[in-house]
């Protein structure tokens, strides 16, 4: 049943316009219909009897509602065809094939070690059998070609990108990739599940991709003096992560909340970079031993630090610090501090006085460091814009070596019954 309830409108002039309202199946519609009335009798003639135009009105809720269910079916069928494909068997084919074609390319000892050692990976109940038929040489001989066989390694500024043979080699458990000009990481990175070391350090690598966060069993990872400016939330998802350097990427400023997961991280490096402040995520690692906040803009620290119950060593020189809260006396396993000595004014005396504390205070010599920075900035002036690459890595270089000195200073002094007041640092450079 149809009921219609007309209203008519005349305007003057050569244009007419005619609403009425209808209900139909339950819904109510505002049609309008709109005729031309020719000034000319000719006009009129020509265009024959009046045309109407019907243009039914919704209500935009119910378009909104149709849609919505729409798209969440296509998506619910995406992810369906890319679990689909992730299981297909013509994947698992392709990648064995592959596999093969590589193994071809291997010396036939190589390649004897190689598959022992999968043949191991799949039957590990036989494999403690036979390794107990062997010699302790022959054991440590077969760990050792075992433990070759399962690393990758790329470096030099040669590479771009990596070798597309990489992709068939996925039995591999670590990488080490540096001083190479590779700016990402590749797609096919998630199929090396069995990862547990990955080491990018000195590369061009401008960020992280998400799919990083499906490498469960990962529990190193280095990705110092990079490009980076940001940290996938998805890497919280490693939880076996253990060991996290984030040094020297010069644009980073801040961590996901998402890594307060990684409950099992006992080393944490955010040094050489733009933090204001401690991430929040960061007093969540509740398993962190060293964290290392030196060289960042840090103007103070927060009144939990205790929270980090198993905190032995922090670096927290070359910031902005003038104090230092009372809180860290409260960690009962801090042994070594390291901070600057230039603009701290505020010391707790009971760090002072701990005799299980090593407070370790540096001064800069401004005097060399003046020097220092005006021979930089003539050097910066005499360059040219396309050395720009060349000196980034120099100074990447120069940064890595100022601290590895002050990790083996600090190791030196772990040792040591009392903390020197003063220590000068000699460079020494031989031309043969």
């Amino acid at each position: 049943m149809l009921g219609h309830t007309h209203t008519h409108t005349h305007t003057a002039g050569k244009n007419r316009m005619l609403g009425h309202t209808h209900t139909q199946s339950g819904r109510r519609c505002v049609c309008f219909s709109v005729s031309k009335q020719a000034g000319e009798s000719r006009k009129l003639t020509e265009m024959g009897p009046e045309r109407k135009v019907d243009v039914p009105v919704y209500d935009l809720s119910l378009i909104k509602g149709i849609w919505e269910v729409r798209v969440k079916k296509y998506r619910q069928k995406q992810k369906k065809e890319q679990e689909r494909v992730e299981k297909s068997a013509l994947a698992r084919i392709d990648q064995e094939w592959q596999y093969r074609i590589y193994c071809k390319t291997l010396k036939p000892t190589e390649k004897h070690q190689l598959h022992q050692y999968l043949e191991r990976s799949t039957q590990p109940h036989t494999s403690t059998h036979n390794t107990l038929l062997l010699t302790g040489d022959q054991q440590q001989e077969e760990n050792d070609l075992d433990h070759k066989n399962l690393i990758f390694r790329l470096d030099g500024d040669r590479w771009m990108d990596f070798p597309r043979e990489l992709q068939w080699m996925t039995y591999l458990r670590e990488w080490h990739i540096w001083g190479t000009r590779i700016r990402q990481l590749p797609d096919f990175l998630v199929l090396f599940t069995q990862l547990t070391v990955l080491e990018i350090a000195k590369n061009a690598i401008t960020d992280l991709p998400p799919e990083i966060g499906k490498l469960a069993e990962l529990r190193r990872l280095n990705v110092s003096y990079n490009r980076l400016s940001r940290v996938p939330p998805e890497l919280g998802s490693c939880e076996k992560l253990e060991r996290l350097d984030l040094a020297g990427n010069h644009n980073l400023s801040e961590l996901p909340f998402e890594l307060s997961s990684l409950k099992q991280l006992v080393h944490l490096d955010i040094s050489e970079n733009r933090f204001i402040s401690i991430p929040i995520c960061t007093l969540r690692m509740t398993s962190l031993q060293l964290l290392d906040l030196s060289n960042n803009q840090l103007t103070d620290l927060p009144q939990d630090m205790d929270r980090l119950e198993q905190l032995v060593t922090l670096f927290i020189h070359r910031n902005n610090l003038s104090y230092l809260p009372l809180c860290l006396a409260n960690i009962s396993t801090l042994k070594v501090i390291v901070v600057s000595g230039d603009e701290l004014t505020c010391l707790p005396t009971k760090l002072c006085n701990s005799p299980d504390i090593k407070l370790i205070r540096l001064f800069d010599n401004t005097a060399s460091e003046k020097r220092k920075k005006k021979k930089e900035e003539e050097k910066k002036k005499r360059e040219k814009e396309k050395q720009r690459r060349w000196k980034e890595q120099k100074e990447e270089v120069k940064d890595s070596r100022e601290k590895e000195f002050i990790e083996v200073y600090i190791g030196s002094l772990k040792d040591r019954d009392t903390v020197p007041f003063s220590t000068t640092k000699v460079s020494i450079s031989c031309l043969l």
